[in-house]
Formats: C-alpha cells, sequence, structure tokens
C-alpha cells in the first residue's frame, strides 16, 4: 500500500493539472503553495506571480477582492465565497481544509469554479422570458381587440376623446395621457399605436413604477459588454432599441427618477439613447406615449420632475375623466365585463336593474380597473345567474349616498327606448335628486364628484331636452 501512496504523491501534481476544476493550495498561514493549469486559465493569473505570496497581501494588492484562506483557518470547516478578479469575471471559491495525521491543519485546498457563464446565461434565459412575455402580451391584446363591446364606450364624452386619441395618433406626435389610477390610459395608449402608422411596429409597455431604480437605466437604455459586474458579455438591448420603429408607453412617468428623466429627454430631442458603459450614442424612432395620474405641474414646482421633460410630453395631452363623471359607459362596460368572465369561467351571469342602479350611483374611486375586478369577483363567486343587490360588498354599499341609492327607472318602464336614452333619463334624475337635496350647484357638484362647468352643461343640456 505504500508503494501505491508513494506513486500517488508523485502524481499529484499532474492529477490536479487533469481536473476541470481550479485548485489553489496554501498553508495554514495562507502562503501559494501551488496552482494548477485550470487555475492560471480560469483567472488570467500566472503561477510564478502567486507562488510564494501570502493569499492577504494579494487581496490587499487588489488581485482578489475575496479570499477563503483565513475563514477556513478560523471555522476549521468548509467555507464558500463569490471571488470578482479585475475583469469582472465571477468565480466560486470553495475551501476545504486538509488535516495531517495528528488532527493540525496542514492545508487549505480552495477548488476555484467560474460561474461569469451561468450568470450571462441567465440573464439571456431572463431577457428571453421578457421578450416573449412582451409578445405574449401583444397576441392576447389582438386576440381580444376585435371582441371589445363599442357599447361600453358609447359616451358622449368618451366618443371625442376617442376621436382625440385617433386624430393625434396619425401625427406621430408625442401623447400625454392624464388620469386617475384604473381610468383606462392603457387602452388609449394602444389605440393610438393602432391608428398610428407603426400599427404593424411593437408596442412596449414600460411601468416606470415598477422597476428598481438601480435597474431602470439598462431596462431602459441597455448596456455594453462589461459595463458592469454580472453584465453580459454580448451586453444587452435596452426598452427603446427593442421597441424600435415601434411604440414605447411608458405608463406612471411621473414616478421616474430624476436622472432617467434627463436621458428620456435626449430620446425626445436627438433620438438616440446612450447604453450604461457606452461613450457612443446610437440612434433610436420610437413614438413614445407617456401617462401618469400624477399633476404633473404640481411635481415641476416640487422639483420632482424636470420642467423641460414636462413641456416636451406635453405636445398631445389627452385627459381621461374618471369614470364618476361618465356614467353613461357603466351598463356597456358591466355587459363587456360580464361576457368576458362568463365566458372565461363558462358562467352565464347577469346584471338586473336594481343591481345596476347601485353602480351608477358609486363614485368608483377604482375607476374602470375596480369595475372589472368586481365583476370578475361576483361571476366567480355569485351563486345564481343574476347579480343581486345583496352579493355587493358591504364597503360599496355603506360608500352609496342613500339619498339617491334608488334612482333610476326599472327598464320595464323604458321599452322601445335605447341605452342611450335611458342612460340619459337616468343622469337627469341623479342630477336633479342631487340639487334637490343639496340646494345649491357647488354642493351638488362636490356629491356628484364632478366640477362646476360639468354640471352646468349637464344642466343646460338637461333643460334644452325637456
Amino acid at each position: 500500500m505504500n508503494k501505491y501512496l508513494q506513486n500517488l504523491s508523485f502524481h499529484v501534481e499532474n492529477i490536479f493539472a487533469a481536473l476541470d476544476d481550479g485548485f489553489y493550495i496554501t498553508d495554514p498561514e495562507g502562503m501559494t503553495l501551488h496552482v494548477n493549469p485550470m487555475y492560471e486559465q480560469l483567472t488570467g493569473l500566472s503561477a510564478p506571480d502567486l507562488l510564494g505570496k501570502n493569499v492577504s497581501l494579494l487581496k490587499e494588492e487588489g488581485v482578489f477582492d475575496e479570499v477563503v484562506n483565513p475563514l477556513v483557518v478560523k471555522k476549521q470547516r468548509p467555507v464558500t465565497k463569490v471571488q470578482v478578479l479585475q475583469d469582472g469575471k465571477r468565480l466560486i471559491l470553495r475551501g476545504f481544509p486538509v488535516f495531517d495525521d495528528k488532527g493540525e491543519l496542514a492545508f487549505v485546498i480552495t477548488m476555484v469554479r467560474d460561474v461569469t457563464l451561468i450568470g450571462q446565461m441567465r440573464e439571456q434565459i431572463l431577457q428571453q422570458r421578457k421578450l416573449i412575455s412582451i409578445y405574449h402580451d401583444q397576441i392576447e391584446h389582438l386576440s381580444t381587440a376585435n371582441k371589445e363591446v363599442t357599447g361600453s364606450y358609447e359616451a358622449p364624452q368618451i366618443q371625442k376623446l376617442t376621436s382625440l386619441v385617433k386624430r393625434v395618433a396619425a401625427t406621430d406626435a408625442t401623447i400625454i395621457l392624464l388620469g386617475e389610477s384604473g381610468v383606462g390610459k392603457d387602452r388609449y395608449a394602444r389605440m393610438a399605436h393602432e391608428h398610428s402608422p407603426r400599427k404593424d411596429e411593437m408596442f412596449l409597455k414600460v411601468d416606470c413604477g415598477s422597476i428598481s431604480e438601480n435597474l431602470i437605466e439598462a431596462e431602459l437604455f441597455g448596456y455594453v459588454p462589461g459595463a458592469f459586474t454580472g453584465a453580459t458579455n454580448k451586453g444587452k438591448l435596452g426598452h427603446f432599441e427593442i421597441a424600435n420603429k415601434g411604440t414605447v408607453f411608458l405608463d406612471e412617468i411621473g414616478e421616474l427618477p430624476l436622472p432617467m428623466q434627463a436621458k428620456l429627454l435626449r430620446v425626445l430631442q436627438d433620438h438616440e439613447v446612450m447604453p450604461v458603459g457606452s461613450s457612443t450614442p446610437r440612434k433610436v424612432d420610437v413614438r413614445i406615449i407617456a401617462a401618469t395620474n400624477r399633476n404633473l405641474e404640481e411635481e415641476v414646482e416640487r422639483g420632482n420632475f424636470r420642467a423641460d421633460l414636462f413641456y416636451r410630453l406635453r405636445v398631445a395631452v389627452v385627459e381621461i375623466p374618471p369614470l364618476r363623471e361618465v356614467p353613461g359607459m357603466i351598463p356597456g362596460l358591466v355587459n363587456h365585463f360580464l361576457e368576458r368572465f362568463g365566458a372565461k369561467y363558462s358562467k352565464d351571469i347577469i346584471c338586473p336593474d336594481s343591481t345596476l342602479n347601485f353602480f351608477l350611483t358609486y363614485r368608483w374611486p377604482g375607476n374602470i380597473r375596480e369595475l372589472e375586478n368586481m365583476i370578475q369577483s361576483l361571476v366567480v363567486t355569485c351563486e345564481g345567474h343574476e347579480i343581486l343587490p345583496e352579493n355587493l360588498s358591504p364597503c360599496m354599499c355603506a360608500a352609496l349616498d342613500p339619498h339617491i341609492k334608488k334612482v333610476g327607472p326599472s327598464l320595464a318602464d323604458n321599452s322601445g327606448k335605447s341605452l342611450k336614452d335611458i342612460m340619459i333619463d337616468m343622469e337627469k334624475q341623479v342630477i336633479q335628486q342631487a340639487l334637490d337635496k343639496h340646494g345649491s350647484v357647488k354642493k351638488a357638484a362636490e356629491a356628484l364628484s364632478i366640477n362646476r362647468t360639468t354640471l352646468f352643461r349637464k344642466m343646460r343640456q338637461k333643460n334644452s331636452s325637456e
């Protein structure tokens, strides 16, 4: 046996040289005793420059940023760390203690493996998943776009808004969509894209509020190879380059950090992006549509939003009203969502007039998104084939004005009338009851959550039709 051990000892260096992992061997004090050829290949460091040198000293000189030898000596057990070399390469270090026959620590052997490629592959997989998600979103939208009930948006105010969006869509000008959360800014952004010369190109939605601040620059503008630790060796395209020739929808642009606002201004003014780590700009051709629920003028005054970017964005301004100001949309939207979710969950559910009256007098703080989610929930949880008032949440019922809960004629009293005429009659009754209850236009407008100008206009329409 001793003969074989002696033979093994003689060939130990050749054995290390045959291994696929890098090996770095030190004594307990950290002096470098041996490195195998694979270690030299992985790190670009040569054995003559390392042998006889202490790993702690090499760390102080900046050759390494991490070493495991001191911890292995201290803990007397294996230790794992990540080491980043000067060229950005990431290595996994796994240090193991080696004891002699007396149980004393004799050596520290560190196995070294390059994980840079693994990180790059993970990054590429994430990018592929992101692109697949973008295309899936577009395919899903295209598959449902033609199924939307046009009657959902037949209110005169919305028809004017739709006409405005389609009119400015053809100009390729920057559009900014203003409105409360949930009013449907995404729908109007897609509408603008679909009625633009870029309709056959990509529509890419970017939620500015959901990307962390330390990642948003790389996400929007991309980066060049080796721009930072963990960057892929091929670099990465940003959203503006991915959507080149198409449309980029910047949702919640008010959440964009100030440094990114300056870079976005460059896209708008010069039609170019500067990837992270690059000194050379790249030309892009994209149409930008922005949206926010913030008051950008106030944000400019507070110093949270650049004034020059604000004026650049205010080319075509589309203000989307909250749902409470256009109750005529509600019946069509309710039917649309009932059809969609009824088909999805294989249920045939209707909304009777008694429940619709509740919907018409509710303020809808979450707007269309709240209505959509509520209908989905009711379709899923409803036991029968009708959504009855008692099925509504207590919070919704408590928020309704008890004086006007009962407003609205029954559908039986309106045979022969169109949905539009029925909704006009309901709106007249709501306005009249609010005026009777509160005694002034100002208080009635506040109770209905609309401004006085809107109420005066509706009163004039009411009087002219009588």
